[in-house]
């Protein structure tokens, strides 16, 4: 018991103290630190399916991260489906409408090597007493050519792709020289989602990034790929699935327009044995092969199947952002607002000192009905309070969590009431105990028990609609089901492991029982007299 409240103590107030040192805070929310709100809908009133609505929402949010702004969010909600965009503290609203409204497409590029992640330059030490010109951080566009020995297509002559017979040791029929990253390019930026809708990018070689996770080349984390002009657009796809195929392996086909079809084939012709980059708003989906496995281009008579040892989810998501690479459907500002923090301040601050003016109230009271006990419940509230701004301030950090805004504010105050009632389970669970004929210390066991099991129900219903809000609300209830929902959980923690050994520790001491005034038999009602 006492490892178990000392732990929790020093985890709580730890975690709350480390987070202030490293100047950690919530995320806040449009409400609370101002930024732009747009509304965009589907122009001219064109209808949207979900999968078309679900790729709209993950090319905007892409779209949003490009322009270099954390804690936005991206929603979609009513009929007709309206996308909401929420960038916190972001003010530059011209910027952000153009970057949203600009319909991408998607581009097909030719790999002409791989290189290194960006590394800022740093200057350089002097040589001999003389100073050497630091280098300057290049690109995205206009950027040198690579160098020979890492090209990968026929120039180089150590860059070869063979087909070989199929076996189990090589299941894909071609083998590959591995040719390392160019180091040339280190310090040019890779294109990025907001550059990448400019007109003109599409016509110059760039630097782009592969999916996260997903490096160009496997054997250096982040490396990158270096890539041509366009020389396909996404236009020439009609149809495209995640297939399985008899050997197991997951696939993504494409069906081709009549026009894409044969200017299909002249590219596969001109890049034979190349690398062929799926370039959507400047990142790399894909780089297959093209035709690996054969000694000679063939037509592909408007049919194409990219592999490359997918999983199902993999195939999927490459799929769909070959059905609807460019935005599905143009979009329309509805509205578009510079949200002021004044008003959403005052609102917080209102609310907030009404939260505390109740619970400074809720904590006066339990302090003269159950007296030491209610210094527990002053305690254990401190406990889970500091809990919460660590773990809200840590997420504040990550995508995870939603913004911290009213809403959020509002479901952690409601929590208060639900924490409460978990002292005052307990505490009159002991008082049923007592009044049996019990004394305070043989109570403390069966009264948790007891306890323990309402206290369980209880939080776990709150748990239930806290998760089913969160997944079928959107917008700021779903921040106040994610508050609401975590300070529950919280709950379910602290009366394990704060309030069971506080009150356990407290009610075994005949001194604290029996003090005048405040003593632990005085909040239970023990009447004089009866057993301590």
């Amino acid at each position: 018991m006492v490892i178990s409240l000392v732990l929790m103590l020093v985890i709580s107030f730890g975690s709350l103290f480390a987070t202030l040192a490293a100047g950690w805070g919530p995320k806040l929310g449009l409400d609370l630190a101002g930024g732009t709100e747009v509304i965009l809908t589907p122009a001219h009133g064109r209808a949207l399916s979900a999968a078309q609505l679900s790729v709209t929402e993950q090319i905007i949010r892409a779209r949003v991260a490009g322009i270099g702004v954390s804690g936005a969010t991206v929603a979609t909600s009513g009929n007709p489906p309206q996308v909401i965009v929420q960038v916190p503290g972001y003010h530059q609203g011209q910027n952000l409408l153009k970057q949203l409204v600009t319909t991408a497409q998607l581009l097909f590029r030719p790999v002409e090597c791989f290189t290194y992640p960006f590394e800022k330059p740093v200057p350089q030490k002097p040589v001999n007493g003389k100073p050497v010109p630091t280098p300057k951080a290049t690109g995205p566009f206009r950027i040198p050519s690579c160098q020979p020995q890492y090209l990968l297509n026929s120039q180089n002559k150590n860059f070869q792709v063979t087909p070989v017979a199929v076996t189990t040791a090589n299941p894909s029929g071609y083998q590959v020289s591995n040719i390392p990253p160019d180091p040339t390019f280190i310090h040019v930026r890779s294109l990025n989602p907001f550059t990448a809708t400019l007109p003109h990018a599409q016509d110059y070689a760039v630097v782009e990034e592969g999916l996260p996770g997903q490096p160009a080349y496997q054997s250096v984390p982040g490396s990158r790929y270096v890539l041509a002009p366009s020389v396909l657009t996404g236009t020439a796809v009609a149809t495209a699935a995640a297939q399985q195929t008899q050997t197991g392996e997951w696939v993504v086909n494409l069906g081709l327009t009549g026009a894409g079809s044969s200017k299909w084939d002249q590219v596969a012709s001109t890049y034979f044995h190349q690398y062929i980059a799926v370039d959507l708003d400047g990142i790399v989906q894909s780089a297959p092969l093209i035709q690996p496995d054969q000694s000679s281009p063939s037509s592909f008579a408007g049919q194409v199947e990219i592999s490359g040892n997918f999983t199902q989810g993999q195939a999927n998501s490459l799929a769909t952002v070959l059905q609807y690479g460019s935005l599905p459907v143009p979009l329309q500002i509805l509205t578009d607002e510079t949200v002021s923090p004044t008003l959403g301040h005052a609102a917080l601050v209102a609310g907030l000192g009404a939260g505390l003016a109740g619970l400074a109230l809720v904590m006066l009271y339990v302090i003269l009905y159950y007296r030491l006990l209610g210094l527990v419940v002053l305690v254990g509230l401190g406990v889970t309070a500091a809990l919460l701004w660590a773990i809200i301030s840590a997420l504040g950090r990550t995508s995870v969590a939603p913004s911290f805004d009213l809403a959020g504010v509002t479901g952690l105050i409601v929590s208060i009431g639900i924490t409460v009632d978990s002292y005052i389970v307990y505490f009159e669970r002991l008082k049923d105990e007592t009044r049996s004929g019990r004394t305070i210390r043989t109570s403390l066991d069966r009264g948790f028990a007891s306890a323990w099991r309402t206290v369980l129900a209880a939080d776990t219903v709150s748990l239930l609609a806290a998760v089913l809000l969160y997944f079928l609300a959107a917008g700021s209830v779903q921040g106040f089901a994610f508050f609401l929902g975590l300070s529950t959980l919280l709950d379910i923690i602290v009366t394990w492991f704060f309030t069971r050994p506080a009150v356990y520790l407290l009610g075994r001491s005949e001194r604290l029982t029996a003090m005048r005034g405040m003593g632990i038999a005085r909040g239970l009602a023990v009447h004089s007299g009866a057993p301590a």
